[in-house]
Protein backbone atom coordinates (compact mmCIF):
# COMPACT_ATOMS: atom_id res chain seq x y z
CA UNK A 1 0.00 0.00 0.00
CA UNK A 2 1.01 3.27 -0.36
CA UNK A 3 1.73 6.63 2.11
CA UNK A 4 -1.22 8.36 2.49
CA UNK A 5 -0.45 12.13 1.32
CA UNK A 6 -1.70 14.72 3.73
CA UNK A 7 -3.99 17.22 2.16
CA UNK A 8 -3.09 20.77 2.05
CA UNK A 9 -5.88 23.32 2.13
CA UNK A 10 -5.36 25.62 -1.00
CA UNK A 11 -4.34 29.00 -0.06
CA UNK A 12 -7.44 31.71 0.70
CA UNK A 13 -7.81 34.71 -1.91
CA UNK A 14 -7.84 38.31 -0.52
CA UNK A 15 -11.74 38.26 -0.83
CA UNK A 16 -11.80 35.05 1.23
CA UNK A 17 -9.77 36.28 4.26
CA UNK A 18 -11.71 39.69 4.72
CA UNK A 19 -14.58 37.43 4.58
CA UNK A 20 -13.79 34.95 7.36
CA UNK A 21 -12.27 38.16 9.26
CA UNK A 22 -15.25 40.33 8.70
CA UNK A 23 -17.72 37.43 10.42
CA UNK A 24 -15.53 36.76 13.04
CA UNK A 25 -15.90 40.35 13.47
CA UNK A 26 -19.62 40.98 13.57
CA UNK A 27 -19.44 37.47 15.47
CA UNK A 28 -17.84 39.44 18.04
CA UNK A 29 -19.54 42.93 17.79
CA UNK A 30 -22.86 41.01 18.96
CA UNK A 31 -21.48 39.63 22.22
CA UNK A 32 -21.41 40.71 25.63
CA UNK A 33 -19.07 43.69 26.21
CA UNK A 34 -17.41 41.62 28.91
CA UNK A 35 -16.01 39.21 25.80
CA UNK A 36 -14.39 42.70 24.57
CA UNK A 37 -11.07 42.01 25.45
CA UNK A 38 -10.59 38.75 24.51
CA UNK A 39 -12.04 39.54 21.04
CA UNK A 40 -9.63 42.36 20.65
CA UNK A 41 -6.59 39.86 20.84
CA UNK A 42 -8.35 36.84 19.02
CA UNK A 43 -8.97 39.87 15.96
CA UNK A 44 -5.40 40.86 15.84
CA UNK A 45 -3.68 37.77 15.69
CA UNK A 46 -6.59 36.80 13.04
CA UNK A 47 -5.58 39.63 10.91
CA UNK A 48 -1.98 39.29 11.42
CA UNK A 49 -2.25 35.60 10.56
CA UNK A 50 -4.37 36.44 7.34
CA UNK A 51 -2.37 39.62 6.69
CA UNK A 52 -5.09 41.52 6.56
CA UNK A 53 -5.22 45.16 8.38
CA UNK A 54 -8.80 46.23 10.45
CA UNK A 55 -9.32 49.40 7.67
CA UNK A 56 -9.71 46.75 4.64
CA UNK A 57 -11.57 44.76 6.80
CA UNK A 58 -13.99 48.37 7.85
CA UNK A 59 -13.87 48.78 4.45
CA UNK A 60 -15.05 44.74 3.22
CA UNK A 61 -17.81 45.60 5.48
CA UNK A 62 -19.13 48.44 4.58
CA UNK A 63 -19.34 46.61 1.17
CA UNK A 64 -20.74 43.13 2.00
CA UNK A 65 -22.57 43.66 5.16
CA UNK A 66 -25.48 42.19 4.17
CA UNK A 67 -23.55 39.03 3.01
CA UNK A 68 -21.62 38.78 6.45
CA UNK A 69 -25.19 39.36 8.63
CA UNK A 70 -26.98 36.20 6.59
CA UNK A 71 -24.10 33.73 7.45
CA UNK A 72 -23.93 34.45 10.67
CA UNK A 73 -27.30 34.03 11.58
CA UNK A 74 -28.80 37.88 11.81
CA UNK A 75 -32.47 38.05 10.80
CA UNK A 76 -32.32 41.66 9.23
CA UNK A 77 -30.38 40.25 6.43
CA UNK A 78 -31.64 40.81 3.19
CA UNK A 79 -32.46 37.38 0.89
Amino acid sequence: MGRAVPSVAAPKTREERLFSAAVLRRSFELQESRYQDGFRFVYEGVLRDLGLEEREVDEYLAAHRDEVEKVIGRRGASS
